[in-house]
């Protein structure tokens, strides 16, 4: 077997034609860190990582001369040196994104050395179809909020998209304000989910997510802090909607906890962050055992879909019927 000669850590970026934000900042610009791992073959495999793309390069770097010269097809034993070297102060955040990264990129290029799809790598396809929610509905500078957002949720309807996330967290009031023009403009036969980016505090989650359970919300996202663990359980007896967070999460540890507080309904690891596909697809199964629903958080490049389409097509819908429902992922629509 082909060993690893070569690690190269890359930084990609594209300014924006306009900024966007949500509640937290603005995006001028995307950026993001990719990963080719090359073998002394010539095969190669790409993988990305979630988050501040400078600081994932730093651990890429950290990371690589401890794999150089491993058989590339056995990643959990790469996966679990890359977890003991950095055990004492990388459980959670970007080194582990970093390991996310190099795990996506050896799981490419084990499917290419094997001439296998990663899906049937991790145990074969279950699923052969998979719905794609359109993510975007971000806010824009200038009057007329509501209005934009109308039009842009129309093009979604009129693409064929079944499902739509938008942002909330510019104040309960302007928030639940937004969440009705939007519905209005989708109709009542297109799936609406809200995301505050921990936005809200729990009083102010509470009255928000009171005042749109009318409006047949399918998630309620990362409503407050992912600090704030009670919180989301709290949330999730004051209302009816379903309960989503986990792309601040890290390792099947980090999800153990946020499952044993039943704080979610709705789990969102994401691939290129929470440890790879090595390690989702051991949050996969212990969501099953949890009985979570799992939807995986997808936010970067072609890269990260594919990784999220592999992953998902692989695990078991929960429960079992004759009409299975259809699993989900996110399709990213902002410029990228």
């Amino acid at each position: 077997m082909p060993r690893i000669c070569e690690i190269e850590p890359f930084i990609v970026r594209h300014q924006l034609r306009e900024r966007f934000y949500f509640s937290q900042w603005s995006y001028d610009s995307r950026e993001i860190c990719l990963v080719r791992i090359t073998t002394d073959d010539g095969t190669y495999g790409l993988g990305e990582g979630y988050g501040p793309a400078g600081v994932i390069e730093a651990g890429i770097r950290f990371f690589a001369p401890l794999l150089l010269n491993g058989d590339p097809v056995e990643q959990e034993t790469l996966w679990q040196t890359m977890y003991l070297r950095s055990l004492d102060y990388g459980r959670r955040g970007v080194l582990v994104a970093a390991m996310s990264a190099i795990d996506v990129a050896l799981w490419d290029l084990k499917g290419k050395l094997l001439d296998q799809p990663v899906s049937t790598l991790l145990g074969g396809r279950k699923n052969d179809y998979i719905e794609a929610y359109a993510t975007g509905l971000y806010f824009s500078d200038g009057d007329g909020l509501d209005e934009r957002l109308a039009e842009e949720a129309g093009r979604y309807r009129d693409l064929g998209f079944s499902a739509v996330k938008m942002k909330v967290g510019l104040g309960v009031e302007a928030d639940v304000h937004n969440v009705q023009t939007v519905r209005q403009a989708l109709g009542p036969h297109v799936g609406l989910m809200v995301d505050a980016n921990h936005a809200y505090s729990l009083t102010e989650a509470v009255r928000f997510a009171r005042a749109v359970e009318p409006l047949d919300i399918q998630w309620f996202e990362e409503p407050v802090s992912p600090e704030h663990t009670e919180s989301y359980r709290r949330l999730r007896d004051a209302t009816s909607i379903p309960i989503a967070g986990g792309e601040c999460e890290y390792l099947r540890s980090g999800f153990l906890h946020l499952f044993r507080s039943e704080a979610v309904d709705i789990a969102q690891p994401d691939i290129c962050a929470a440890g790879g596909l090595t390690e989702v697809k051991k949050i996969a199964s212990m969501a099953q055992a949890f009985g979570v629903e799992l939807v995986p958080h997808s936010w970067g490049t072609g890269i990260a879909l594919a990784a999220a389409l592999h992953l998902t097509s692989n695990w078991d819908m929960i429960p079992g019927r004759m009409h299975q429902p259809t699993p989900r992922i996110e399709l990213d629509r902002t410029e990228n």
